[in-house]
């Protein structure tokens, strides 16, 4: 084996020491983003690929081999766990992204609680053992107009609590049309097999009549459950009984009713014109015993399940066992009451909450941001051009129903080093924070409808980045 020659030897010692790059400016800022011990091993690691290099003849230059290197470990820290999304689609609640971004009033309710102690489990009047759901009960009650309310992780969570204490080993009659399988292929019929409870199918996938269901109560028959599709919608020859029905029936028959209105809009009046789905409010009304429904969708606020109805049924439902497994921490309550604060007033709502803001934004406002937008991607070099396009609300919410809304599309000419829309697609996804839109045949769209106004103000750098400058 040769001995090394002596312009190797030069190269090897011209590799400063470890101590020396540790007093770099740039490597202790690195220090401080991955912590000390993390950087000396990577540093040390990648001084030891860098001999290994230079042993083996290949021409490296050290300053740049060592700078990308550290550089490469700070973007893949950064990559690791949850990562900030621009969220481009036009999906407003779209599942994969998280859903409802949360206001600027429940992050800070979360910083506030998260950074100490607070009165979690603990009444401050009496100095007593106090009850979780308290910091938020009064607040659903009052918005809801329900009895009693109490707060779990999820809907399906509230869905299985509720068949649980209400109608374990007894059973509860469903529309076959409503029959649903929620995300992650979680199918209705197998969860109230979990709760316990016996399901009593009655009528067709696309109609069931009122009699479909007075003929199928018997002695073991706890309660009629209604379950909102969604996802999807059933239209054409078809026929459900509205929710009054099924609450005379079954109070009638002494029966408990319980209504899954599964997104979550507490009242229709909320919502924009042209645009409808089950409310609370009105479920309360028309003498729901249980009502159901998500947090984290209509609500726009952090991911829970929540059940409002009688006192009598929700007392049921929080003494049961599996309520301690089902239960929020003290930052999902937090978010959810400085979200529910916001509902009082709707101009509270529709500026505070982000979900409003983009649902209730006007195509007006958005037009001019697609404009703006596309101006600046025009100066940066990139093919442009504004088109109307139609959002969705997502998240199981509204499936039938579009919103009006406009887009930038960036298409050919790509410029150099962009081959094409679903190029650019996986180009941005890399990107810190990562920008996810849509990818058509004629180019990669940006919907304005789910770009907060920060976004609209980071797209356009981020997009700037991939540009090439000859």
């Amino acid at each position: 084996m040769n001995e090394p020659d002596d312009d190797l030897q030069a190269r090897l010692r011209a590799i400063p020491p470890v101590n020396q790059w540790l007093e770099r400016p740039e490597i202790g800022e690195i220090s401080r983003t991955l912590g000390s011990e993390t950087t000396l091993g990577i540093l040390r690691a990648t001084l030891k690929e860098l001999r290994i290099r230079i042993r083996s003849r290949e021409h490296v230059d050290i300053e740049s081999f060592v700078t990308n290197a550290m550089g490469e470990a700070v973007a893949a820290n950064e990559r690791m766990g949850l990562r900030k999304v621009i969220n481009a689609t036009g999906i407003l609640l779209h599942t994969g992204l998280g859903r409802a971004p949360l206001s600027q009033d429940a992050v800070e309710a979360i910083q506030r609680t998260a950074m100490g102690y607070c009165n979690l489990e603990f009444d401050l009047e009496t100095g007593q053992r106090g009850r979780r759901v308290d910091a938020v009960r009064e607040l659903l009650t009052k918005i809801t107009g329900a009895e009693a309310a109490t707060v779990v992780n999820n809907n399906a969570a509230a869905t299985i609590l509720a068949l649980r204490a209400i109608a374990n080993r007894r059973e509860v009659i469903v529309s076959r049309g409503q029959l649903v399988e929620i995300g992650g292929g979680f199918r209705l019929p197998e969860i109230m097999a979990v709760s316990g409870a016996v399901l009593r199918e009655v009528g067709t996938t696309n109609r069931t009549r009122i009699r479909d269901f007075e003929a199928a109560i018997g002695p073991d028959t706890a309660a009629i459950l209604r379950v909102h599709t969604s996802n999807y919608a059933i239209v054409g020859f078809t026929r459900e009984p509205e929710p009054a029905e099924l609450a005379r029936l079954s109070h009638d028959r002494g029966l408990v009713f319980i209504d899954d209105v599964g997104s979550g809009v507490l009242s229709k009046a909320d919502l924009p014109e042209g645009l409808t789905d089950p409310a609370v409010t009105d479920s309360i009304t028309l003498g729901a015993d249980l009502v159901l429904f998500s947090g984290d969708k209509l609500l726009g606020g952090p991911q829970c399940g929540i059940i409002a109805g009688s006192k009598a049924c929700v007392s049921r439902v929080e003494s049961d066992p599996l309520m301690r497994a089902f239960r929020v921490d003290k930052l999902t309550l937090a978010a959810l009451a400085a979200t529910l604060k916001s509902w009082s007033d709707r101009g509270l709502r529709n500026h505070r909450i982000p979900f409003w803001r983009m649902l209730t934004e006007s195509i007006e406002s958005l037009a001019w941001h697609a404009e703006r937008l596309a101006e600046t991607l025009a100066r940066q070099g990139w093919s442009v051009q504004v088109r109307s396009s139609e959002a969705f609300a997502g998240g199981g919410s509204l499936p039938a129903e579009t919103i009006e809304s406009r887009v930038v599309v960036v298409g050919a000419p790509w410029p150099e080093g962009i081959a094409s829309e679903s190029d650019l697609a996986e180009k941005l996804r890399r990107q810190v924070p990562a920008i996810v839109g849509r990818v058509h045949t004629e180019g990669f769209w940006i919907d304005l409808r789910t770009l907060s106004p920060e976004d609209r103000l980071t797209s356009p750098m981020i997009l700037g980045r991939l540009i090439r400058k000859p």
